[in-house]
């Protein structure tokens, strides 16, 4: 099956990989969400991290040896669409044009590696994998739980939508880093309430990454997989450009053992968000998104071969 993409802009690509309007099955497809809902209380800019990562992904190379010494966007015919047509601050019609856009490539047959764009981006991007992965679960890699109990789709209310339209299974999904401080009481309370399997930063130092680890592998075994990186689970000392800098988070050594413990995880999208480039410095929060998205291309590739 083809898929065609008549209503998505053109943009510079990803690590150089040829621009697209079509995709064949089992392609890594990138994917361009620049929007935001514009209500930050301090920081507005996330509607332009597809255009920062897209930048930087100059300094990212296609080989990643602890996971596979071959080059993955060869191995995969990597594309990038572009990005999908939405208006920041205008949430519906823009959350429809990310579901849609993303139904597309799941539909082609296609593994979708997306830029955010703020947290609200990722509902729709579930809301179309549900559709075709029945079993999926989430692992939800953040420093807040985006689990709270508000009305409507707010970056805050993005995984409560999705445990009570029940487009993951909640039991065998993962929060993964939640830490710092809160703007609402219960936070966490409510976000196991909702079924989701809670893992604060606190509990990864105190467990250790390979407990951890060993725990979302045997809970997840070969489920379909999304995984929802959002950009501030990084210490805002190495990345400071994202929308809620955290303080108390990991170093980027650490980040990329706990990525390299999902080797082998049948993972079937990945969303990573919350870049925001007017607070960055020097493109470098940019250029360490680019730097997880290959790392999540290698992934993809390790779970297709292991299934």
């Amino acid at each position: 099956m083809t898929g065609e993409f008549e209503a998505m802009l053109p943009a510079g690509t990803f690590m150089g990989v040829p621009a697209a309007r079509s995709i064949r099955p089992g392609q890594l497809v990138v994917v361009g969400i620049p929007f935001d809902c514009g209500t930050h209380p301090t920081r507005i800019g996330c509607r332009q991290g597809p255009a920062g990562i897209r930048l930087q992904s100059g300094l990212v190379r296609p080989f990643y040896p602890p996971l596979s010494d071959t080059d993955v966007l060869k191995d995969l015919e990597a594309v990038d669409l572009g990005d999908v047509e939405v208006t920041s601050g205008r949430i519906e019609p823009s959350i429809v044009a990310i579901e849609r856009s993303l139904d597309t490539v799941l539909s082609a047959g296609g593994y979708p590696v997306t830029m955010g764009g703020d947290g609200a981006v990722s509902l729709p991007q579930l809301r179309a994998a549900h559709r075709h992965y029945r079993e999926l679960v989430v692992l939800h890699i953040d420093a807040h739980t985006d689990a709270y109990a508000v009305p409507g789709i707010t970056t805050s209310s993005t995984f409560t939508r999705a445990a009570e339209e029940k487009l993951v299974d909640v039991r065998r999904s993962f929060q993964i880093g939640a830490r710092g401080t809160l703007a609402l009481p219960g936070a966490y309370a409510h976000t196991s309430a909702l079924g989701y399997q809670v893992i604060l930063g606190d509990d990864m130092r105190k467990r250790g990454l390979a407990h951890v680890v060993d725990e979302v592998r045997q809970t997840v075994g070969r489920r379909p997989v999304y995984v929802c990186f959002d950009m501030d689970y990084f210490d805002p000392s190495c990345a400071p450009g994202v929308a809620t800098p955290t303080w108390g988070g990991p170093p980027a050594v650490e980040v990329f053992d706990l990525l390299h413990g999902l080797a082998g995880l049948n993972i079937v999208c990945l969303d990573v968000n919350t870049v925001s480039p007017p607070h960055d410095v020097g493109g470098m929060t940019a250029y360490l998104a680019g730097h997880v998205m290959l790392i999540g291309m290698h992934l993809i590739a390790r779970g297709r071969n292991a299934g």
